[in-house]
């Protein structure tokens, strides 16, 4: 059975845990459980869904494909029925919800930019180490226009999805097994999304059993030479699934019961908890305690990390040894084409080395592949560096003049193929630090930078472990940046800095909206360019 405490509920793995998140949710939007998350939590809250909104706006702004792809599907699916209706981002258009979700959960995470976890917390020892992306918002959003909610409910809602999807991460790796991260985020979708609309928890259970009996994706979709639009919509189309799970519950289908100790269920399945020939015992637990909080300022949100611009995760200890470098050695950039720079020594851990440093990345053809090419965005931040010669040279500075955008992504000489960017790629050895390395990580982003200078000078960053945007980064002025960040994107999609002011600051006062106000959050008429795909 749950216990509680005064700021956690614990779900033991001899419990019907899918049940308990079910319960939980419920409890936690309806205030039962306590207080509830501290003002420092629903502010940091509002920070990431203000990310993942500039990044949604500008995606669609510069007519990425499979963000555009799915909101013109969405437009295509119009309800008179306002139970039964969202919006998609930029329209007034009633759609049914589910497809206003995979839309803009899709358009939210297109350009790999927004908020992300490590599974980390070692005070429990629950230090499984799966990522997580906030990219899910759009589901709370989407539930909220549908049962006319306000702001702050909407806001600890987003605590709560983040919440669970945080929690599991730190108990269950599911890349260690191939299985894509989204799976998390999916299990907290449907809990959440049951809870605004009204479910009870059986029927949540039965939507998240429903889900990972049907629709759990592989990591083949971030597998392959070049990355495809799977990659950037797994979170959406996951979501979409979860959140149609939780309606044919709610009309009375069930799903598999108790999935967390189902014994061919992926959990047990690939961490069975009997072994031998009782491997498959039906009486078995779940592999892991779940703690999830219910009040005050310890929430999975507080140590998600924010990408201050466009770059996979795993190479924001490389980007801070590269601007420390500069900051320290301004002489680097003398020479426009970098021929002050012999060579670029990069090492880091597992699963950085495996992830951004495999072969294929080398050559990334796709805007997906590069940014998933540690080389690539090492090289496209010292490029930057060499156009802009920055006169300000402290790390904050350095962090906003040079803040990588999706126009050095751009499929053309502009940004992939820039012949700078691919002369410094040449020059960049990636190394695996092994145990070293390895033991740090997820505790930071253990990353080391050497510079070999023309002249035979050997410039080390040393050892970055918690760089800007970092959870726990004491030294960046991380709300200057990310409001660099948030007019940098948005400025892509609403040109006008009156009109995107007016837009940034509705988004950080999204506790005080009404439901009304709420209802037409995501009503952003945004500019459209015809020159980016």
């Amino acid at each position: 059975m749950p216990t509680q405490t005064e700021t956690t509920t614990v779900l033991p793995g001899t419990s019907n845990q899918a049940l308990g998140i079910g319960q939980f949710a419920i409890d936690f939007i309806s205030g039962k459980l306590g207080p509830g998350p501290s003002e420092k939590v629903l502010h940091r809250t509002a920070l990431f869904h203000t990310d993942s909104v500039v990044c949604g706006l500008s995606a669609l702004a510069l007519g990425t494909n499979a963000p555009t792809v799915l909101r013109n599907e969405a437009l295509e699916y119009r309800t008179d029925d306002p139970k039964r209706a969202a919006f998609v981002f930029g329209s007034n258009q009633q759609v049914m919800a589910e497809k206003a979700i995979v839309a803009n959960c899709a358009a939210v995470r297109e350009w790999d930019s927004n908020g992300t976890n490590f599974g980390y917390r070692p005070e429990l020892s629950h230090t499984a180490g799966e990522f997580g992306h906030n990219d899910f918002y759009p589901v709370v959003i989407a539930a909220s226009q549908q049962r006319e909610l306000d702001g702050a409910t909407a806001l600890r809602a987003m605590v709560l999805l983040d919440e669970i999807r945080g929690r599991l991460a730190e108990v269950f790796s599911l890349k260690s097994h191939k299985i894509d991260h989204v799976v998390h985020g999916a299990i907290g979708s449907a809990a959440t999304y049951g809870a605004l609309m009204g479910a009870t928890a059986e029927q949540i259970e039965s939507a998240i059993g429903m889900f990972v009996a049907h629709f759990v994706p592989w990591r083949a979709i971030r597998a392959g030479k070049q990355l495809s639009d799977s990659k950037g919509a797994s979170a959406a189309l996951s979501t979409e699934a979860a959140v149609m799970c939780v309606q044919r519950s709610m009309a009375g289908f069930r799903g598999p019961q108790d999935i967390f100790r189902n014994p061919e269920a992926l959990w047990r399945f690939f961490e069975p908890t009997t072994h031998g020939p009782e491997r498959w015992k039906e009486t078995g637990d779940s592999p892991f305690d779940l703690v999830l909080s219910h009040s005050g300022d310890d929430f999975a949100v507080m140590g998600m990390h924010f990408k201050l611009g466009l770059y996979e995760h795993q190479s924001a200890g490389a980007l801070q040894a590269v601007i420390d470098l500069i900051g320290a050695n301004p002489a680097l950039l003398a020479d426009p084409f970098g021929g002050e720079i012999d060579r670029i020594t990069i090492t880091a851990y597992e699963p950085a080395f495996g992830i951004i440093g495999n072969p294929a990345k080398r050559d990334p053809q796709t805007r997906q592949s590069a940014d998933h090419s540690m080389a690539f965005i090492v090289a496209s931040l010292f490029r930057k560096a060499l156009e802009a010669k920055p006169t300000k040279l402290d790390s904050d500075s350095l962090w906003k003049s040079l803040m990588l955008d999706p126009w050095d992504y751009h499929v053309s000489e502009k940004g992939v193929h820039h012949p700078v960017t691919r002369r410094l790629m040449e020059k960049i050895d990636f190394r695996h630090g092994g145990r070293k390395y390895d033991a740090k990580y997820p505790e930071g982003i253990p990353t080391s930078l050497v510079v070999m200078t023309r002249d035979g000078k050997e410039l080390d960053s040393g050892l970055v472990m918690f760089p800007s945007g970092h959870a726990r980064n004491t030294t960046a002025s991380l709300e200057a940046i990310l409001d660099h960040k948030f007019r940098l994107l948005g400025s892509l999609a609403v040109p006008d800095a009156d009109r995107l002011a007016g837009l940034l600051q509705g988004l950080s006062s999204l506790h005080e909206l009404d439901a009304h106000e709420l209802g037409m959050l995501y009503e952003v008429e945004f500019a459209q360019h015809d020159d980016y795909e």
